[in-house]
């Protein structure tokens, strides 16, 4: 099956809209942690300032992400996305007026908290969507997943230059306002989309086969921290290094680029053999993770250089996160694939603060290009990891891909069906 016969395969069997509704819901997500350390340096005129509110959100971000995706798996992305999601929204605006005001550090401190623990996780929920979908289908899985890499990439790099073209032709938060709109509808069209699952009551058989914490999942845990490692002092160091060579303009479009390759890397990776395992991909992706890692060390002294390393960086990054959430997907029990989803993200988002801390200590300290030596250890981690432990027997399929059938999932899928058939006899279910 080829590469374009695959994605066509996956968006019909999603449908145009909900990939859509996914794209723009993703935003506010991406959106929000620069957008609020605008708004608040700005306003505060304190970078210090600015800098602990939107650690706020990161931290609520982290320990929420998990919660929001067990409370989705349990009781239905429905329900839970669109609760997530108007909150979401109203915490943005109440960000947004509370720092336009000039209130006090604590009432900005609060809404940031809440935006981060209600962020409506369509990325993750869009992954284990897609998996129950294509009901344990290899080759269709994976084109999902990658589909759906790709979708988070465009997602990942637009988000924050969106905020900064609003800042720079408004303010900052008029960013953050387009945000909290695209929470608030985007996020509950998707949420509201009928291929939403309908979730699983919690019963004796759920609570045998639902243990979420296994070896293989840890692993991969650690994985996704050591990858956002790589993010957080890569970040740092690019901005160091332009600023070095007198080009501070050239960071955004540095981050940008590595969001372009990493996409091509992960259309092509829909196009690697089934026979090429899982596991062996996670293995191969690190060692090109840590060439690029080494290329990174030696790139600072101009800016072609310092391009060719990041763009080789981004070929490394979605192939290496698409086999990780495809391993979660046979590793843990799929009444819980939205909550291993979430926490996987919040692994690589707290990991990533980490990184953009020890990043700017090594450049306060050493040299701009500093933190590419962080970037460098992680990298190493991750491959000495994943050489150890990715083997196909630790991350054999453990669990069913489909779950228990009980008779609201039934009636759930039997009502998509049918209404699909009637007002669309010749289109996906999304269309």
């Amino acid at each position: 099956m080829s590469v374009v016969v695959k994605f066509r395969t996956a968006a019909q069997l999603t449908g145009g809209r909900v990939l859509l509704w996914s794209l723009l819901g993703r935003l506010p997500n991406a959106m929000s942690p620069i957008g609020t350390l605008l708004l608040v340096s700005r306003n505060a005129d304190s970078v210090w300032r600015g800098s602990l509110v939107a650690g706020a959100l990161a931290v609520g971000q982290a320990v929420g992400g998990p919660l929001v995706g067990r409370l989705a798996d349990q009781r239905g992305q429905r329900t839970v996305g669109l609760v997530a999601a108007l909150v979401n929204a109203t915490a943005l605006v109440a960000l947004v007026a509370a720092s336009q005001r000039g209130l006090a550090l604590g009432w900005q401190l609060a809404p940031a908290a809440v935006i981060g623990l209600s962020v409506p996780l369509v990325g993750p929920l869009s992954r284990s969507r897609w998996v129950r979908l294509t009901a344990g289908e290899g080759e269709l899985t994976t084109a999902m997943l990658s589909l759906d890499g790709i979708v988070d990439e465009v997602g990942f790099t637009a988000g924050p230059a969106l905020v900064g073209v609003l800042a720079t032709v408004s303010s900052p938060a008029v960013g953050l306002l387009v945000a909290a709109a695209l929470s608030g509808v985007c996020a509950t069209l998707f949420a509201l989309h009928p291929t939403a699952s309908p979730g699983i009551p919690k019963s004796p058989a759920r609570s045998s086969t639902g243990r979420l914490l296994t070896t293989p999942y840890v692993l991969l845990l650690a994985g996704m921290a050591l990858l956002g490692a790589c993010f957080g002092s890569v970040q740092i160091g690019v901005t160091a290094t332009t600023e070095a060579l007198g080009r501070p303009g050239a960071a955004g479009l540095l981050y940008g680029f590595i969001g372009f390759t990493s996409s091509l890397a992960g259309i092509a990776a829909a196009g690697l053999p089934a026979r090429w395992e899982l596991a062996s991909r996670l293995r191969a992706g690190t060692v090109l993770l840590f060439a690029a890692s080494c290329v990174l060390l030696v790139s600072a002294g101009s800016l072609w250089s310092l391009t060719a390393a990041v763009g080789l960086l981004g070929v490394a990054v979605a192939p290496q996160m698409i086999t990780m959430f495809g391993l979660v997907e046979r590793t843990v029990p799929v009444v819980r694939l939205g909550e291993a989803m979430a926490a996987l993200v919040s692994a690589l988002i707290l990991a990533q603060s980490a990184g953009t801390f020890l990043g700017g200590w090594a450049t306060t300290h050493f040299a701009p290009a500093a933190p590419f030596a962080i970037t460098a250890a992680a990298a190493a981690a991750a491959l000495l990891l994943a050489a150890c432990t990715a083997t196909e027997q630790r991350y054999r399929r453990r669990t069913p891909t489909t779950p228990v059938p009980s008779p609201s999932t039934d009636a759930h899928a039997h009502a998509v069906a049918d209404s699909t058939a009637t007002e669309h006899p010749q289109e996906p279910v999304g269309q």
